[in-house]
């Protein structure tokens, strides 16, 4: 990408490249290219690869928690003028672009909270960076000088070489040559291993040619056998603790560190003059077997973090289909889809636990991951933007019912009024529930209305409250009488209660205040014995249904069968449907209570309704068991 252009951030290629981080290790393959390039020549003297360069190691990196320390670090370096690493550079500018990620779907996700549209969202632009680019280029333009200089060391430290070659040629000529320049040889020996780094195309050949003339320099070379002797032996000394330094690696529980502490032996066994012609072969073989462990170690770790890449590649990919698998038509409820969203959200968190997979797949699996996981949330959207519009128009249709109720408070037609208050309050319980928040203040504004009529009219027909006291009284001896039965069920007779029932409803009204008290009281009762009642019925209709049962049989059983279980299905969808509308309905409103109370009842003989027809069914499937026996 150029750096001096102004770019957009994609969020493809953030995720891609926070999913892709600088840690991560070279392939298999690589690494045992690496290692063969390292390998040790046949040649004991004279390595083929002296130049070998290092592979590279996966260091940890220092964790950036924002754009500002990011930006901290490059200047840093900047200041610092150093040659900057390259792999250090593409960690920060991978590091800044998910960073900026981050901040810009921190954006999004706000912009979406505060009621805006996905598809219309447009992040803001970056204010650093312009300065996180400058840096960046200034860095490249220091590691490009730096690369320029090093390549110029190299081809200077060649032609010095080479010279070196060429003055050791000519003192290598006669014997009488080598022994009078044997200080200058020696020296010359000290220059060659001072300069360093020449081109690598070049290296293997200028060391054999360098090896070539040094040993014929030392044929050449009229010293006293000690003399000779005590060179090799201090040359034998040098390379045997190298041997027992390579050999020791092998203990190391770090083969990466091993396989890079070995390159420096390498180095140094290369610099070491050589021994006695009869020891060359046996002590770089020895040199040669230690490093072939090292060298096996180090493809061997490789070769293992590429099975971890591949079983982190299952268990993603395992994600994938797990959310992919998500049936988004079957969830019904807000409920169900908070549920189901916390499942996603753990995968989210499950998927982040896991480590990288191989790097040709890195961004492939997290595309088809993110691709799901947006599929699902999407939905989600969908779904609450429904449901959304159905609270908003019963909203608005509670308001329209407040509004009128406020226009009809200030009446002193008591009686019209009461009846439009009455057909309000009706009208009121016919329209759905509205969102948590605005439920109660809808609530309490329609209820102070009514309430400041009936206030009023109380005031106005204060003549009227003690027959509504009598009235009182006269309800809670019906009262008293159906508790009694309540509490003897056995005894009740269900005439009885039918004439209180009766009695009940031609008694007038009590005080309004007491209304919703008493009536709750007389509710309960008459429930309680018709819940006893229900069951001791039901029972004496399970019995009579198992006789009738008893005759029946063939076709008359299975059309029975069949209706049975029509009437559980459409049992068990009523109960279904109850369940949903408690849902919506706010528990916390004075008039939602007595609705969920009215809708807990239903729910409660609709599920004993249903045991009563799983039972029947029972009974048929045995006598169609007997029948086929």
């Amino acid at each position: 990408m150029d750096e001096t252009k102004q770019t957009p951030i994609e969020e493809n290629q953030i995720e891609a490249a926070a999913q892709t981080a600088p840690e991560a290790v070279e392939s298999v393959a690589a690494a045992a290219e690496t290692a063969a390039a390292t390998e040790c020549p046949e040649s004991p003297e004279s390595p083929e690869n002296p130049e070998a360069a290092e592979a590279p190691e996966a260091a940890p990196r220092k964790p950036y928690a924002t754009k500002a320390e990011v930006l901290e670090r490059l200047k840093e370096m900047v200041i610092a003028d150093d040659v900057p690493e390259r792999a250090e550079m593409e960690y920060l500018k991978q590091t800044y672009y998910r960073l900026r990620m981050a901040e810009t779907q921190a954006e999004r996700d706000a912009f979406i909270a505060a009621g805006g549209e996905a598809e219309t969202f447009m992040p803001s632009a970056d204010a650093d960076e312009e300065c996180f680019k400058a840096q960046m280029g200034r860095l490249r333009e220091m590691r490009a000088k730096a690369l320029e200089e090093q390549e110029k060391e190299r081809q200077a430290a060649l032609e010095r070489k080479e010279a070196i070659i060429e003055q050791i040629k000519g003192m290598a000529a006669t014997p009488e040559d080598a022994d009078k320049n044997y200080d200058a040889f020696k020296a010359l020996q000290a220059e060659w291993k001072e300069t360093k780094n020449v081109p690598a195309e070049k290296a293997t050949e200028l060391w054999k040619n360098y090896q070539l003339y040094v040993e014929q320099f030392y044929d050449q070379l009229r010293l006293n056998h000690e003399f000779r002797a005590y060179d090799f032996k201090k040359n034998l000394e040098i390379k045997t603790r190298l041997c027992e330094s390579a050999e020791k690696l092998a203990e190391l529980p770090d083969p990466v560190s091993a396989f890079h502490q070995l390159q420096q032996l390498h180095q140094e066994y290369r610099e070491t003059g050589p021994v006695a012609k009869e020891l060359r072969e046996d002590l770089w073989k020895r040199f040669k077997d230690a490093s072939t462990v090292i060298n096996k170690r180090h493809q061997e770790h490789f070769e293992a973090l590429k099975s971890r890449e591949e079983e982190n590649l299952a268990l993603k990919t395992a994600l994938c289909e797990k959310v992919e698998a998500i049936d988004t038509a079957a969830l019904k409820t807000f409920a169900d889809w908070d549920a189901k969203s916390q499942e996603v959200i753990a995968m989210q968190q499950e998927w982040k636990t896991i480590g990288f997979t191989p790097k040709k797949m890195n961004t492939k699996i997290f595309d088809r991951f993110r691709t799901a996981c947006d599929a699902f949330f999407t939905a989600k959207t969908a779904y609450f933007k429904a449901t959304r519009e159905t609270l908003s128009a019963n909203y608005a249709a509670k308001i329209a019912l407040c509004e009128k109720a406020e226009a009809l408070a200030e009446s002193t037609d008591w009686n019209a009024t009461t009846n439009k208050f009455v057909a309000l309050q009706k009208e009121w319980k016919t329209i759905g529930p509205i969102s948590h928040k605005q439920s109660e203040a809808v609530w309490k504004r329609f209820n102070n209305a009514c309430n400041a009529f009936f206030e009023k009219k109380n005031a106005a027909t204060a003549g009227v409250r003690q027959e509504e006291e009598s009235n009182l009284a006269k309800k809670n001896e019906i009262i008293a009488a159906l508790e009694q039965m309540a509490a003897e069920p056995e005894k009740a007779v269900m005439a009885d209660v039918k004439a209180l029932q009766a009695q009940w409803n031609e008694t007038g009204h009590v005080p309004f205040r007491k209304k919703e008290r008493i009536y709750k009281r007389y509710r309960e009762a008459c429930d309680r014995i018709y819940g006893a009642l229900h069951s001791h019925a039901g029972r004496r209709n399970l019995e009579n249904f198992r006789k009738g049962v008893a005759d029946k049989g063939g076709n008359e059983l299975q059309r029975e069968l069949n209706r049975l279980t029509g009437a559980l299905e459409a049992k068990k969808q009523e109960v279904k449907n109850y369940e949903t509308n408690l849902t919506f309905l706010n528990a916390k409103s004075k008039g939602a209570n007595a609705l969920v109370d009215d809708i807990n009842r239903k729910l409660e003989r609709l599920k004993e309704d249903a045991a009563m027809l799983q039972e029947k069914i029972k009974a048929v499937r045995e006598k169609m068991a007997d029948e086929n026996k």
